[in-house]
């Protein structure tokens, strides 16, 4: 606890590692380090596969470094359903930091989750927020309209989209373009930046946000560095609004109703599988495929047995 609350590097990359695996310790760990958080501002960046989520955030943390604040990255990789394994390549992306003490990144496996985040995600963020990191930023999978679990766990959601991709607003409205508060329109020098900014815009004169913010829209290059310092100003300024109206608190408030009730799911998940031996869980899938007992009442049955314990 005292060295990665000094910033020990080893210390962090165990404590994550411990925390990511569910390691004997986990949850006493995560306790004993929660009374620490709150400090680091969460930023997180979505978009469709290929949109320049790696590029755009290692531009970012240069910008953040220049002005001395300390950076956490989690980068979420998807993971084979074959293998069970993930390349990480987001790590040789942003591999001009590892010199640095102040940028950690830790790059992360899906491990199945839905949703454009590890199971795990909010808990690594919290331990870096622990460590003392000033910005923490998120970089999930890319899965398209599903991709809204970010939501709950960033204080600020950036939707990056690119142009000529088959990505455009038309296709992807219905899931993530709800999320953004932040709307990136990377590899702008190309053909149609123009046309998704026009959809963007009139998709946003259609709904008003609860919180009345009209999300800006920023165009960027990220390979060249164009557009990192109007993507940093449109954030910091959605910081400011944020603290108009205790709209931060308000926010919090909802996204960690969102995250007990995850919570809530697992950890009763878990305590099904407990209850339930694979050679049991085989037998029941046994008798449901051949239609011998009906999946509704063996899962109420279960249930019930959990309740009485």
């Amino acid at each position: 606890m005292e060295r990665l609350r000094a910033g020990d590097p080893r210390a962090l990359a165990r404590a994550i590692s411990t925390v990511e695996n569910r390691a004997p310790g986990w949850a006493d760990l995560l306790k004993s380090l929660f009374a620490h958080t709150g400090h680091a501002r969460i930023l997180g960046l979505t978009g469709a596969p290929g949109a320049g989520k790696s590029t755009l955030v290692d531009q970012l943390a240069k910008h953040y470094r220049k002005e001395n604040r300390s950076v956490g990255i989690i980068a979420v990789d998807p993971t084979s359903p074959y293998t069970g394994g993930a390349i990480l390549g987001d790590r040789i992306r942003m591999q001009d930091h590892f010199s640095d003490p102040g940028i950690y990144i830790r790059s992360m496996a899906t491990r199945g989750s839905l949703g454009g985040l590890s199971r795990t995600t909010a808990d690594v963020a919290t331990v870096l927020d622990a460590s003392g990191r000033d910005l923490i930023m998120i970089e999930t999978v890319g899965v398209g309209q599903d991709e809204v679990d970010i939501v709950r766990l960033a204080d600020i959601t950036v939707v990056i989209l690119v142009p000529g991709m088959g990505d455009d607003v038309q296709t992807i409205k219905a899931g993530i373009m709800e999320i953004a508060d932040i709307f990136v329109i990377n590899k702008s020098d190309r053909e149609g930046a123009e046309r998704v900014e026009r959809e963007i815009r009139a998709l946003q004169s259609l709904a008003v946000r609860s919180d009345h913010w009209t999300p800006p829209i920023v165009k960027t290059v990220a390979s060249e560095g164009v557009g990192t310092e109007d993507l940093a100003k449109a954030i910091a300024g959605y910081e400011v609004y944020l603290q108009k109206d205790n709209l931060a608190l308000k926010r919090s408030v909802e996204n960690w109703q969102q995250r007990i009730v995850e919570m809530l799911r697992e950890a009763m998940l878990e305590q099904a599988r407990e209850h339930i031996s694979d050679g049991n869980l085989k037998k029941y899938a046994a008798e449901v495929a051949e239609h011998k007992r009906d999946p509704y009442s063996l899962v109420e049955g279960i249930v019930d047995k959990l309740g009485k314990r």
